[in-house]
């Protein structure tokens, strides 16, 4: 039985109706994680939403219109936020006011893609790429999911036969479904665990009763701006110290999101448009998020797991989706009506997306030919796996290096590209294997060639 469904990169045969509905696919993906950050952090939750709009606007206009990536809120920086109010509390700050200066780290925390990009555009991805062949990136990528799959086991837990039951609605609109069912199964997972779930009384509506229909986004008192108007400067210096080298995890994770796009979708996006520019698009995207009191942005991999099950790779449906975010950023009552979707249902969605990140790591192994006859790549694999995943669950996700902390993922990156650097054998070049590199076999499982290429 064939269950593989063909790649779309052009989406606009399936007409404006279901291109919309797939944005609406894409929201829904990333709204849970991308909510969740604010309301760890005190964030405005509607900022987050229109910056997430725009920041993935900006993303694709910088990278040619090209990427099918949706940038939403980054979990890196948690660790910065909490150090820098922590450090506002012992100097009297309220959270609301120790914020805007965790904003200003966060802020050059962004400008730091843009050197990182000059060196891809001076010195040439085949030079750069080579610290990052797949025995790093694909560990890493599998590292990811499995980071993840504990957030999702949790949300099950509060209910696991909603959970369930959006799992199998995924599973059997995906496997058995027909037409335009066959390309939406996370949204009606959504939806269908959603109904059933208000049906037996697990919604409470109460915030959605009370929330306004339309509502300015942000406030100015509420963003990085606002610290220029008494600035404590000590404070401004110490949140750009300990939030900066968050930034040197969080690009080497942006690297690991375009090879699981890339391997995702069958095309090639670190020669084209770059990693240049996709480098540019998430650092602008961040700083700017920043400045109007906005989480840090990332590319999601919730939506390459949309992406992965889907088959509908057109950039036109990501920016669908963030043009649906901004609108619906100046409406609190919908902003709501998702907020209190039942966490179990968020939960079964995630089990399944975060599933297929780490299985794209494990194709981008594949499809590679690594060689694990080799110790080296043996020894690299393992403690990418161990550090990324040992750190997450055994050390609460955080390593403390002074003022900052680095996260279980990106310590696991680091060693990895280091110890790929420095140990004899890394005979990888970007570009030689053509099996491995290029855009007809970057994880098209079909073997089929990319548009405008040649199988």
């Amino acid at each position: 039985m064939k269950t593989q469904i063909e790649p779309i990169y052009d989406a606009r045969k399936l007409g404006k109706v279901k291109m919309t509905v797939l944005g609406f696919q894409h929201l829904f993906a990333m709204f849970g994680a991308t909510v969740l950050v604010p309301v760890i952090t005190g964030l405005s939750v509607s900022a987050t939403l229109l910056f997430a709009g725009i920041g993935t606007l900006l993303f694709h206009l910088l990278t040619k219109m090209k990427v099918p990536a949706f940038l939403g809120s980054s979990f890196a920086f948690l660790g910065g936020y909490a150090a820098v109010t922590q450090m506002g509390a012992g100097q009297g700050l309220s959270l609301q006011e120790s914020l805007p200066y965790a904003c200003i780290g966060v802020f050059c925390a962004g400008l730091m893609y843009f050197i990182l990009a000059g060196l891809f555009k001076l010195f040439g991805p085949k030079r750069v790429l080579k610290y990052f062949p797949p025995i790093v990136t694909g560990p890493i990528i599998i590292a990811i999911g499995l980071c993840l799959s504990g957030s999702a086991i949790s949300n099950c837990q509060s209910n696991w036969w909603i959970a369930l039951l959006a799992v199998a609605i995924i599973v059997v609109c995906n496997i058995w479904g027909k037409g335009m069912i066959k390309i939406v199964p996370i949204l009606l997972g959504v939806i269908g665990s959603y109904i059933v779930a208000a049906c037996c009384g697990l919604v409470d509506w109460t915030p959605v009763k009370e929330a306004a229909w339309v509502g300015v986004p942000f406030q100015m008192q509420d963003t990085a701006f606002s610290v220029f108007s008494n600035p404590n400067w000590g404070l401004v210096v110490a949140a750009i110290i300990a939030i900066i080298p968050i930034s040197l995890a969080t690009m080497v994770e942006h690297i690991g999101d375009m090879c699981a796009i890339s391997s995702t979708t069958g095309i090639n996006y670190l020669e084209d448009p770059g990693l240049h520019r996709t480098l540019m698009g998430d650092g602008l995207a961040t700083s700017l998020a920043s400045l109007f009191g906005a989480p840090a942005n990332t590319t999601y991999g919730e939506n390459t797991g949309v992406l992965n099950i889907t088959r509908v790779f057109d950039p036109r449906v990501i920016r669908i989706a963030a043009i649906i975010a901004i609108i619906l950023s100046f409406c609190p009552k919908f902003a709501e009506v998702i907020h209190v979707m039942p966490t179990a249902t968020i939960g079964g969605v995630s089990l399944v997306l975060y599933g297929m990140i780490s299985a794209v790591g494990v194709r981008n192994i594949v499809e590679n030919q690594v060689d694990f006859t080799e110790s080296r790549n043996l020894l690299i694999a393992a403690l990418i796996l161990v550090l990324a995943i040992g750190i997450k669950y055994g050390a609460n996700d955080a390593i403390s290096l002074g003022f900052t902390s680095l996260s279980g993922l990106a310590v696991a990156a680091l060693v990895g590209i280091i110890l790929n650097a420095i140990l004899p054998g890394n005979t990888y070049e970007f570009g030689k294997n053509i099996k491995g590199d290029t855009s007809a076999n970057l994880g098209d499982a079909t073997n089929n060639p990319a548009p405008g290429k040649e199988a």
